[in-house]
C-alpha cells in the first residue's frame, strides 16, 4: 500500500520556497505522492452571507498544473496528483495540453484525479454548466485519453468536436491514468468503466466503505474488467488522533484491499480533523510522525 500527502496551501501559504520545502522534504521522508487540491475563484465571504461550502476568497490556491510544473524541476520521484481537478468546469483539450506538458516535465509522474465539483459559482465564472457536469466529465474522460494516447484524433461528440487534431509534445504516460472523486453511484460506474482509480474522501474503513468497495468491483466486472485493474486511494487524518488511531486505520483500509493512502493534515470536513499548528514546521513534523508510526504496515 502506497502513502501519500496532501499539500495543506491553506495553512501554510503558498510562497514558492514553502511549497517546494513542503514537497521535497515529503519526498524526502519516503511519501509516494503529494496530492493538491482545485479552486480556481472564491466567493466574497462579505457579500455570501449564508454561504456553507469549506472555502472562500479568504483560502489560497495555486492552479495545480503550475504548482505541478514549478515542483516537476524541485523533485525528483515523487508522483504529483490533483484530489481533485474539478475537471467539467474546464475546457478539455486545454486540460490535456496542461497535462501532457506536466508529465512531461516531471518524467511521467502525473496521476490526474478528477471530481465533478460542488460550487456552482465556479461553473458560472467559467462559462459552463453545472448541472451538466457529471454527464460532460464521461465524455471528457474519452476525449482527454484519446489525446494522450493517439497522434491524432478525430471525435464528434456532445459537447466536443475534435476535427482530426492532436498534441505536442506527448505526455510520457499514455495515457496519464485518471482517478475519479466522489460517492454516488453513478460515479462509482464511471470508474468501474474508465476510471483508474477511485479516491475516497466520505469514509472511514469500516462496514459501509466495505460495501462501497465491492460495489465498485461489481460494476468494473459488469463492464468486463477486473477489480484489481483499479486503485483506490483512501483519505486519512490525524488531528484529535493518537499514534494507535493512526495505525488502526491504515490497518482497516489495508483489510479492505486500498491500493493508496493519502494524508491530510488541514482538512476539516467530515471525520478528518486537522493537526493543531499551522505552519511549515509544524506540518512537516506531524507527517513525519505519522510516517515514522505506520511505516511498517505499508
Amino acid at each position: 500500500m502506497k502513502l501519500g500527502v496532501s499539500l495543506p496551501e491553506t495553512d501554510i501559504g503558498t510562497e514558492p520556497s514553502v511549497v517546494r520545502d513542503f514537497a521535497q522534504t515529503a519526498e524526502d521522508f519516503g511519501y509516494d505522492h503529494l496530492a493538491v487540491y482545485d479552486h480556481v475563484v472564491g466567493v466574497n465571504p462579505v457579500t455570501y452571507t449564508d454561504w456553507s461550502g469549506p472555502y472562500t476568497s479568504n483560502h489560497a490556491f495555486h492552479d495545480p498544473f503550475v504548482l505541478f510544473g514549478y515542483l516537476a524541476g524541485q523533485t525528483k520521484k515523487i508522483i504529483l496528483t490533483t484530489h481533485v481537478l474539478i475537471l467539467p468546469q474546464r475546457q478539455t483539450a486545454l486540460v490535456a495540453r496542461q497535462a501532457a506538458s506536466v508529465d512531461q516535465l516531471s518524467g511521467g509522474r502525473l496521476r490526474l484525479g478528477i471530481g465533478v465539483g460542488w460550487n456552482p459559482v465556479e461553473f458560472t465564472v467559467l462559462g459552463e454548466d453545472f448541472s451538466e457536469r457529471g454527464r460532460r466529465s464521461q465524455e471528457q474522460i474519452e476525449v482527454l485519453k484519446n489525446l494522450w494516447s493517439q497522434d491524432h484524433v478525430t471525435f464528434h461528440g456532445q459537447w466536443h468536436d475534435l476535427p482530426d487534431v492532436g498534441l505536442s509534445p506527448k505526455s510520457v504516460q499514455r495515457p496519464i491514468p485518471i482517478w475519479l472523486g466522489g460517492h454516488h453511484d453513478n460515479v462509482l460506474k464511471r470508474i468501474a468503466s474508465i476510471g483508474d482509480g477511485w479516491i475516497i474522501l466520505a469514509h472511514k474503513p469500516d462496514q459501509e466503505a466495505a460495501e462501497q468497495i465491492s460495489k465498485l468491483h461489481k460494476f468494473a466486472e459488469a463492464s468486463g474488467r477486473k477489480p484489481t485493474d483499479i486503485g483506490i486511494d483512501a483519505w486519512v487524518s490525524m488531528g484529535e488522533l493518537t499514534p494507535d488511531n493512526w495505525r488502526e486505520e491504515i490497518k482497516g483500509w489495508k483489510d479492505l484491499g486500498v491500493s493508496h493512502v493519502t494524508l491530510n493534515t488541514s482538512f476539516d470536513v467530515k471525520h478528518h480533523k486537522p493537526i493543531s499548528g499551522n505552519s511549515l514546521q509544524q506540518h512537516l513534523d506531524a507527517i513525519k510522525s505519522y510516517r515514522d508510526a505506520v511505516s511498517d504496515l505499508l
